[in-house]
C-alpha cells in the first residue's frame, strides 16, 4: 500500500503527540499521520509508579485522545527505512508513506552496559511498552530480592516505589559516591539517601555490578567489591541513549552526543526532516556543549518548536539549549534542580558565588502541614547572572524549581531575585519576609 500525507511523524510518545497537535494548530489543512511501533505506550515519567502507587498499570497508559480530537491518523507499524530522495518511508508491513515533512520522534533505548550475564532471563531494561511492563510488574510482585542498577532519577524512583511492596528486599547499586550525583550537590543527594535507607532500601554506593550469575535466569549478582547477592530479578535504571538507527541509515548527521544533529528550529541537515525528543541532540544552555539530558519536558518543548515551524518559521521560538531541569519524589521528599550545580559550575570553570537558605514553606511555621525547605542558588560572580539552583522540601518545591528554571532561561540577575515580587499566602508559601529565592539571593550578595 502507498499513501501520501503532508506531515508524517515517526513515534507516538510525548514528543510525537505534541508535535502532531502543534502542527494541526498551525497548519489546519494539512494531512497529518503518526506512525508508531508500540500499540500500547505508557507515560514515561509514570513508569516507576505502576508497581504500587497506581491501582492498575493501565492507569499509566499514554492516551491517543488528543490525536483523535485533532483529526490526526495513527498507524501501528514499524518503520524500517527512509528514502530521502523520493521522500517516503517504508514499513515492516510493506507499506509506503510519502511525505512533505517528516518528523523523527523515535525516542531512546535503555543503556545496556557490557556486564557479563546481562542477557539472562529476569534482567529488565526499562522499555516504554505497556505489555512488557505488565510482565515486569507481575514478576516483581512475586519476588523476594530485587536489584535496581543505577542511582540516577530512574533508579532512585524505582527503589523508592519498590520499597512499598510488602516483603520485598530492595538493593540499589550506584558506582558513584552519591545518588543523583550528576544533578545535585552532595548535601541534597544525602537527603534522598537518608529517605531510602529509612525505608529499608539497601544502598550500595561506590560499587558496580561485575557479573549476573545463574543458568538461564539470574540468581545472583557479583559486585566490584567481590560481594555476591541473591536476587530474583534486576531492573536496569542506568539511563537511555538516543534511538538514531533510522536517521543514521538515512544519512542524517549525528551530534557529538550521538543524538540526531538539529538546528535551533529542530531541523536536521535535510530541510524536510525534523527531529524532536530523546532521539535529537541536546546542547547545554550556557556552554553549547553536548548535554545528553533525555526528559519528556524537554521533548515536548522541542516538539512545539518543530510543529510550529514545519513549513515556514512562523514562530520565533528557537531552542536556546537545555538547562537540565528536574524534579523527583522520594517518600515525601521533593528534590528539584535546574542549570548548574556548584560542582558542575566549578568543573566548567565558572567563577561563582553560592547562596543558601533554609526555612519553612508556610507562614507562620506553626501552620498545619508546614515543612522545612532548603534552597541553593549558583551565580556568576562578576555578572551576577543565575547559573543554577537546587531545592529540597515538600510538594511546594516542585513549582519553585520551575520558577528557578524561568530565571535561568531569562538570565535573571542576583539583584532581580533580591527584589522579586511574589504572591504569598500562609497556607501556600513561605512568608514574604523569608521567601526562599530572595533569601538565598541575599546570602549570595553578601559574599561579593
Amino acid at each position: 500500500m502507498k499513501e501520501k500525507v503532508d506531515v508524517l511523524i515517526i513515534g507516538g510518545g510525548p514528543a510525537g503527540i505534541v508535535c502532531a497537535v502543534t502542527a494541526r494548530k498551525y497548519y489546519p489543512d494539512k494531512k497529518i499521520l503518526v506512525i508508531k511501533s508500540i500499540e500500547k505506550g505508557v507515560i514515561p515519567c509514570g513508569i516507576p509508579y505502576m508497581f504500587a502507587s497506581l491501582k492498575r498499570p493501565e492507569e499509566n497508559a499514554l492516551s491517543n485522545a488528543s490525536l483523535e480530537k485533532n483529526n490526526i491518523k495513527v498507524v501501528i507499524d514499524e518503520v524500517i527505512g527512509i528514502n530521502r530522495n523520493e521522500k517516503f518511508i517504508s514499513t515492516k508491513s510493506n507499506n509506503e508513506y510519502h511525505y512533505e515533512k517528516l518528523i523523527l520522534a523515535t525516542g531512546s533505548l535503555p543503556i545496556l552496559p557490557p556486564i557479563s550475564g546481562i542477557d539472562k532471563e529476569g534482567i529488565y531494561p526499562v522499555y516504554k511498552d505497556m505489555e512488557y511492563l505488565k510482565k515486569l510488574i507481575q514478576d516483581i510482585k512475586k519476588a523476594k530480592n530485587v536489584l535496581v542498577v543505577g542511582g540516577g532519577f530512574i533508579g532512585v524512583e524505582f527503589a523508592d516505589e519498590l520499597s512499598n511492596i510488602e516483603g520485598l528486599n530492595v538493593y540499589l547499586v550506584e558506582m558513584l559516591p552519591n545518588l543523583l550525583a550528576n544533578s545535585f550537590d552532595p548535601e541534597f543527594s544525602r537527603l534522598a539517601e537518608e529517605k531510602l535507607r529509612s525505608k529499608g532500601v539497601n544502598l550500595l554506593v561506590n560499587s558496580r555490578v561485575e557479573e549476573f550469575i545463574g543458568r538461564e535466569k539470574v540468581e545472583k549478582v557479583r559486585l566490584s567489591n567481590g560481594e555476591e547477592l541473591d536476587i530474583d530479578y534486576a531492573i536496569l535504571g542506568i539511563g537511555a541513549t538516543p534511538n538514531t538507527g533510522l536517521a543514521e541509515a538515512a544519512g542524517l548527521d549525528l551530534g557529538k552526543g550521538k543524538g540526531i544533529w538539529v538546528d535551533e528550529y529542530m531541523r536536521t541537515i535535510d530541510p524536510d526532516i525534523f527531529a524532536v525528543g530523546d532521539c535529537a541532540g541536546k546542547r547545554d544552555f550556557f556552554t553549547r556543549k553536548d548535554a545528553p539530558i533525555l526528559l519528556a519536558s524537554i521533548a515536548t518543548a522541542e516538539a512545539r518548536i518543530a510543529g510550529a515551524n514545519l513549513y515556514q518559521l512562523k514562530v520565533v521560538r528557537e531552542n536556546k539549549g537545555t538547562i537540565g531541569i528536574y524534579s523527583t519524589y522520594v517518600d515525601g521528599l521533593v528534590l528539584g534542580t535546574a542549570g548548574h550545580t556548584e560542582n558542575s559550575a566549578r568543573r566548567e570553570g565558572f567563577e561563582i558565588i553560592v547562596g543558601n537558605f533554609e526555612g519553612v514553606d508556610k507562614h507562620p511555621s506553626t501552620m498545619p502541614g508546614a515543612s522545612k525547605i532548603k534552597v541553593k542558588l549558583v551565580f556568576s560572580k562578576q555578572s551576577g547572572i543565575i547559573l543554577g539552583g537546587q531545592v529540597a522540601g515538600r510538594m511546594s518545591v516542585a513549582e519553585l524549581i520551575n520558577a528557578m528554571g524561568i530565571a535561568i532561561q531569562k538570565r535573571v540577575s542576583l539583584t532581580e531575585l533580591e527584589t522579586l515580587q511574589m504572591a504569598t499566602h500562609p497556607y501556600l508559601t513561605a512568608a514574604p519576609t523569608m521567601y526562599p529565592l530572595v533569601l538565598a539571593a541575599q546570602d549570595a550578595a553578601g559574599k561579593i
